[in-house]
């Protein structure tokens, strides 16, 4: 991916909304409705489908987390950029 579209989605992804959204929607998906859909007698590679939701699940709100934070720049270090561009 070119570094500027890079910078472009994690600029917008610092956005205090995008927060509050993927906050709902991981409650969301953790409550009745979704976990009935995936609470069923099928099983894949031994696992069942449960397993497999709250596996995936847990790893893309990590991955979400960790996208949020690495946009989060140290009011020290942001100074030093600004600094340096002077």
């Amino acid at each position: 991916m070119p570094y500027k579209f890079v910078q472009k989605i994690l600029q917008h992804l610092q956005l205090r909304e995008a927060w509050v959204i993927f906050f709902v929607l991981g409650n969301v998906m953790i409550n009745f409705p979704f976990l009935r859909i995936f609470n069923q007698p099928v099983s894949l590679f031994g696992y069942p489908l449960m397993f497999w939701y709250f596996t995936f699940g847990w790893g893309a709100s990590i991955f979400v987390v960790y996208l949020f934070t690495i946009t989060l720049e140290d009011p020290a270090e942001k100074q030093d950029n600004h600094e340096k561009q002077v």
